[in-house]
């Protein structure tokens, strides 16, 4: 029956590769469970309720998304609510406030009128092919630099974000230095307390974890990703347990394994402010869904674009077969989402973890989303991952990615350039979107000026135009 569904033959895939990818690309994205909530709700300012409700809609929204996109389009892509689009949704909420005085409950119920027009004008630019026309405008070089430059923001979101290896204050070099300074601080301390243990227990973890990765993957060994992660996680808990002094489960203990299905009831299932949405202003209404549109059709598009090359699912033309099916997953989970309580969900990056590990077919996207169901019952489990482990595997499957490089014409500075600027933009501003946009304007302009303006398209036109509106006007 799998091998009907699915195709696994000729995805030259098993039952038990798809499986582990999926478990691999669960175990790299697990923290929008609890992140998604906190950062809708303030960490929970603004009541358990609501957060209970965040976190039923982004487990329930993500599955069903990636329900479409397994059977539909049969592709190994997960999705979940967006990261950065859930923060802007945040700051619209606040927003709204401010405008129409409305509580923040109200005004989140409201902000979710603006999702669901959002997830329909995606369904019907799906169905209608044009998102995929909008894929087809995009330059082949600037395609080719689409999964090189998300690399580099997986190495960046391990290194920076997860591990904290750099900070903002540290910078990268003394941040090492200071490891280094902090681990003989901290092996000097009963504990390893004052602030140093932590640190060197997170670093230690994810080198741990990459270079176990390594290793396996250089062995052949399938589920390198996976076993890493394990073995970092193994590394961290033990390190918390004997250098801290701390129990790793200890959140465990005192976890309600049922799921809030009352609490979201009372909150986000269905609660469609469409007074409140009237009071916003039909100005502000119409640049608020047009800014998630462009926001989240580029970071989708990036991502299938930059995955599917990675996985080989691309032709010679750098197409990727069911492309229009794979658009429509993201518009349904959007509508979902905006139906049970949460922003735009998008495809996730993340998804890249799964398909290094083997994933090939859409049996990976329908393992990742049953355990997104699961996690109604066991989110507690999912919790204790540690971040470090992540990076581990965001790291791995980010060098690979880099591995792109080699089929841009470096030699034709019409690819070189716009994918040079994608490189940087992309980890700097955290948006595969924004990446984008730099890189077809930077394509444009080289075009039109080199004397070549017949060569691009009147749809690369229009969406260079596109994004210097964005950029200049559009906050």
């Amino acid at each position: 029956m799998l091998e009907k569904l699915f195709k696994l033959k000729e995805n030259k895939t098993t039952v038990r590769t798809e499986i582990i990818a999926g478990l691999t690309t669960f175990m790299t994205m697990a923290y929008i469970i609890a992140l998604n909530p906190n950062l809708l709700t303030g960490f929970g300012a603004e009541g358990a309720d609501l957060w209970n409700g965040v976190f039923m809609a982004t487990c329930i929204a993500s599955a069903i998304g990636m329900f479409v996109m397994a059977f539909a389009a049969n592709k190994p892509f997960a999705m979940a609510p967006g990261m950065g689009l859930n923060s802007f949704f945040a700051v619209v909420v606040a927003n709204i406030v401010s405008i129409t005085g409305m509580t923040y409950l109200e005004s989140f119920q409201a902000a979710l009128c603006i999702i669901l027009v959002e997830g329909i004008v995606f369904i019907l630019l799906s169905v209608l092919n044009v998102r995929e026309q909008i894929v087809d405008a995009i330059p082949l070089g600037v395609r080719l630099g689409i999964a090189p430059a998300i690399g580099m923001m997986l190495m960046n979101i391990g290194i920076g974000s997860n591990a904290g290896i750099y900070s903002e204050t540290g910078g990268p070099f003394y941040a090492m230095r200071d490891f280094f300074g902090s681990l003989t601080a901290g092996l000097a301390e009963t504990t390893m307390g004052s602030g140093y243990g932590p640190m060197v227990l997170t670093v230690v973890t994810m080198f741990v974890g990459l270079f176990v990765i390594v290793i396996l993957a250089q062995k052949k060994v399938k589920g390198a990703v996976i076993l890493g992660m394990l073995a970092a996680s193994v590394i961290y808990w033990a390190g918390d347990a004997i250098f801290l002094g701390n129990n790793p489960f200890a959140s465990l203990s005192n976890a309600s394994f049922l799921p809030p299905v009352k609490d979201m009831a009372s909150t986000t299932l269905f609660k469609f402010n469409f007074s409140g949405f009237a009071q916003i202003g039909w100005f502000t209404v119409v640049t608020l869904i047009v800014t998630f549109c462009i926001i989240d059709m580029f970071d989708t598009i990036g991502t299938l674009v930059g995955t599917a090359s990675r996985a080989g699912m691309l032709d010679k033309n750098g197409k990727m077969p069911q492309m229009k099916e794979a658009l429509l997953a993201d518009a349904v989970g959007t509508v979902v989402g905006s139906a049970t309580g949460t922003s735009t969900v998008t495809t996730f990056v993340e998804s890249a973890s799964g398909v290094e590990a083997g994933g090939r077919t859409g049996l990976t996207a329908l393992t990742t989303g049953i355990v997104f169901l699961a996690c109604m019952f066991i989110a507690p489990v999912a919790a204790v991952i540690p971040a470090a482990a992540t990076s581990s595997a965001l790291i791995y499957v980010g060098v690979l990615m880099l591995t792109g490089l080699k089929n841009v014409h470096f030699d034709d500075l019409c690819e070189t350039v716009p994918v040079a600027l994608m490189l940087i933009a992309m980890p700097v501003s955290g948006s595969i979107g924004h990446a984008i946009g730099i890189g077809l304007i930077t394509y444009t302009i080289i075009k039109v000026f080199t004397g070549k303006a017949k060569d691009v398209s009147v749809l690369t036109y229009v969406l260079s135009a596109v994004f210097l509106i964005k950029f200049f006007l559009v906050a």
